[in-house]
Parts: structure tokens; sequence; C-alpha cells
């Protein structure tokens, strides 16, 4: 698959999801905004309620006190105009016959009564008296109590008006009926945020938590108190009605997850891919020139004038020799990417002298580096060289380090390799190789340790890898309990710095 495919299926994937979750954080902000709407209302509606129960309360607390006031004032009149009559005026209505008004009506009807007829006018005339006293002092009583609600209910004391039980009850009761079935806290404020009285719990951590409503509002501006009510757990309530959408949210992220997992993986496998091939190509190319040589040179024994010429017989024999060992480190790079594949290497760690290996593989690199005019210099000063190392791994991490500085030379400059061991402190052994070639740029320092990667050499054609060789020497040097770190700068060298654990 084509990269760009790749690209234009991941932004289109990329955008859909973001979109459904776009969707459905839109959705729950909806209905969480909409259920706090709704939960504002019910409680608004409950404590409306609450304070008109409280000033019926109010009105009943005056009419009642007047009422004991007036009967006290005028139930000795009362009881002059209800005296010697025994009339039941509840039965004296409209439609009903009742024993009394049958013997009247009976003696009205029958002439000779005349004076019968007198004393019921008299009796009659005597009860609308007293039913027009009656609404006369029904009605004084009612003026006499909104003249004492509007004159004297804003003087007493909020606690008495509205104490806590009764507060509690009635708010309880309403939200129950408003179906809003949650734990609260109340108290009663003056006009000035002074608290009148508060349940233990009431405790706001900003006014938004809190609703009110104004208690009596009848009374002066001044005089005026508040109900507010707080709900501590109004948050899960809120959250309960949107929980539902939270396993929806955590599917759609695991896919995005996944999808942006797989895609890393589609972009290394396509990496891979490419490397193999790669890989596969310079392989070719690495076994072909010393399978070449080899070849010639076994064709060369077979002419006699060669083999009657020493000379000629050693120069073959070393060609053959040569290329046998160019071959066989090719071989063994190969085996060094198997060993990756593997995770582990087979180890076998022992007392090694750092100096004397380092002074090997020098030594066999030397005629190398001359042969391109150049110079090797060793400065091995360190003290104590002993380290604990697999002896073939060592030697390769070496030989890797040097190949790479033959290799990446400058050609118009010439080669200046430089080896150096030497103690830090008494625990650690250093080992720096230097040299004067091309360099690295500053993005490709921090991937040349990556398996596979290769620094891209420009126009230069004569550079062949694996891609390996740097890999495996950090992975070496990881298993010898050291660290291994690069400075370099573009068109001047490179220096990497080696640090392993002496032997105690």
């Amino acid at each position: 698959m084509k990269k760009s495919i790749i690209w234009i299926l991941t932004i289109v994937m990329a955008s859909a999801f973001i979109g459904l979750l776009f969707v459905q954080v839109m959705y729950m902000e909806n209905m969480i905004k909409m259920r706090n709407e709704q939960f504002a209302e019910v409680v608004k509606r409950s404590l409306y309620g609450v304070s008109t129960m409280l000033e019926q309360n109010e009105t009943k607390y005056f009419l009642d006190q007047d009422l004991e006031e007036a009967e006290a004032a005028y139930a000795p009149t009362f009881n002059s105009l209800t005296a010697g009559n025994s009339f039941d005026y509840d039965s004296d209505t409209p439609g009903i016959d009742t024993p009394a008004r049958i013997d009247t009506t009976a003696r009205i009807k029958h002439p000779g009564n005349l004076g019968t007829l007198k004393d019921f006018n008299q009796s009659y005339t005597s009860r609308q008296e007293i039913l027009k006293g009656q609404y006369l002092y029904q009605k004084g009583l009612l003026n006499e109590v909104i003249l004492n609600i509007l004159s004297q209910s804003s003087n007493r004391p909020v606690a008495e008006r509205a104490d806590s039980a009764t507060v509690h009850d009635y708010l309880a009761s309403e939200l129950d009926y408003n179906g809003l079935k949650l734990p609260f806290e109340f108290a009663i404020v003056s006009r000035n945020n002074g608290i009148v009285y508060s349940t233990a719990g009431y405790a706001p951590q900003s006014q938004s938590e809190v609703y009110s409503q104004v208690l009596f509002p009848g009374d002066p501006v001044s005089k005026q108190n508040y109900l507010n009510v707080t709900f501590p757990t109004k948050g899960d309530y809120i959250f309960s009605s949107v929980k539902f959408m939270i396993p929806s949210l955590v599917f759609t992220v695991i896919l995005l997850v996944i999808f942006i997992y797989t895609i890393i993986v589609a972009f290394r496998q396509k990496r891979l891919t490419e490397i193999k091939n790669d890989f596969i190509n310079n392989m070719t190319h690495e076994f072909k020139t010393p399978i070449s040589s080899i070849s010639i040179a076994a064709q060369m024994l077979n002419d006699d004038s060669v083999r009657k010429s020493p000379a000629m017989l050693k120069h073959v024999s070393t060609v053959i020799n040569d290329e046998t060992k160019r071959l066989r480190f090719q071989v063994e790079k190969v085996l060094q990417m198997s060993m990756f594949d593997r995770k582990n290497a087979t180890m076998r760690l022992e007392e090694e002298d750092a100096n004397a290996s380092i002074d090997s593989v020098v030594n066999t690199f030397k005629l190398k580096v001359e042969k391109y005019g150049g110079t090797i210099v060793a400065d091995l000063d360190a003290e104590d060289p002993i380290i604990n190392v697999d002896r073939m791994h060592f030697t390769n991490v070496i030989f890797n380090l040097l190949d790479n500085a033959i290799k990446y030379r400058r050609e118009e400059e010439p080669l200046l390799l430089k080896v150096n061991t030497h103690n830090p402190d008494d625990d650690t052994l250093e080992i720096t190789i230097e040299d004067n070639g091309i360099g690295i740029r500053r993005e490709d320092l921090k991937k040349i340790f990556e398996k596979f990667y290769r620094v891209s050499t420009g126009n230069r054609h004569d550079v062949k890898g694996f891609g390996l060789g740097l890999a495996y020497v950090q992975k070496m040097i990881t298993l010898f309990g050291g660290s291994i770190d690069v400075e370099s700068e573009l068109g001047k060298g490179t220096k990497f710095i080696i640090t392993l654990p002496l032997l105690k």
C-alpha cells in the first residue's frame, strides 16, 4: 500500500473519530445543561411553595390572635342578643323543611293565627339583627387581621415566623411532591447576608450552588429575609442522568487508541519492508564482491604459470584469505541481526584487559587506515583496564566503530583516527574513538542507534551496510552494564564515548 493512501485513510478515520467524540461531548454538555435547568426549576417551585405556606401560617397566627381578642370583647353583647332565642340558624336554609319551619308555615296558612304571625315577624327581625351583627363582627375581624399583618408581622423575629423544624418539614414535603428526593441543607439569611440560623451541613462552596427565595415578600425591603438551600449530592444527581454515555465515550477512546496504534504499526511495517529490501540488496552486493574475488583466485590457481610462481601463488593465497575474512565478517553481521530477533544474546562474560584487546584491533586496522593515507593513534592510558565482558562481542564493538570511521571518511582530508582509554574514577573505564570524517547531522544523532537505520551519505554510493552496526554496539555495551554517547559535527568528525564498569 502506498504511503499516500495510508495518510489519506488516517486523515479520514481520524476526522471521523474526532467528529464522533465531539458529538458525544456536546450531547453530554447539553444533557447536563438541561438537567441543571430542570433541577433549578423544580427547586424554585418548591421554595415558592414553602414561602406560600409560611405566609399562610402567618395569616392563621394573626387570625387566631384577633379572634381570641374579639371574642373576649364582644362576648357580653353577643350573649344578650341571643338570650331567649332558640333558633337553629343553620337549619334555616332554602329548600330544607325543618320541624320548626313546617310548624310556622302551618300557622301562617290558617286564618285567625295573626298573633302567631306577629310573633314570627318579630323573631325573624331579631334573627336578621343577629346575622348582621355576626357579619359586621367577622368583617371587623378580617380587617383587624389584615391591619396586624401589614403593621406588626415584620416586627416579629423571623425565627418565630419560620422556625427551623417547620421550614425543614415544608421544604422536604415540597421537594418530594415535585419529585426531587435529595438530601439538602438550608439557612435563613438576612438581607445583608447574615445567617439567622442554618443546618449543620450548610457550607456552600460558591454562590452558584445556592438556591434562594424571599420569605414574606410583603415585608419592607429592609427587613426581608431569604431562604437559601444547597444540595450536597447535586453533582451525583446530575451525573446519574448522563452516566450512560460514559461507556460510549470509553469505547470510542479505546477504538481511537487502537486505530492510532494500527496506523503506527502499518507505518512501521512499511518502513521495515523497505529496510529489509535495502538489506537484501546490500547483502547481495556485500557478498558478491568477496565471492567474485575468491572465484577469480580459484581460477588463477588452475593456471600452471601461477602455481609455478611463488610470488603469484602467495598473492592469490592472500587474496583468498582476505576475501574469506571479509565474507566471514559479513556473515557475522547477519548473525548479529538474528541475535536482535531473539532478543537475547549468548554472553560469556570473563575478565578482559581492555587495553590489550583494543590494541589488537588497532593493529589489525593500521594497514587498512594507511591504505587510504590515514593515521591511527592509540593512547591506551587507563591504569586499570580490567573489565567483565564477552571477549568476542567486545572486540566486535571496537571493530565496528573503527570500520565506520574508515567508511565515512572525507575524501579530501587524510583520515585521522584517535583511540583513547582512561579511568575517570576508581570504578569506571572510559573508551573514546574519534575521527575527522564527514560527521553526523544533528537530526540523525538520535536515530543512529536504531536497528536498520542508516545515515544518508548524499551522493556517495560506495558505502554499503545493513544498518545494524551501531545498534549492535549499543546493545552489547548495555549488556556489559555500560553506556555509549556520541558527539558529532557535520563536516568535522565524530566522537564515540564508551563507559564501562571496572571489574572489582
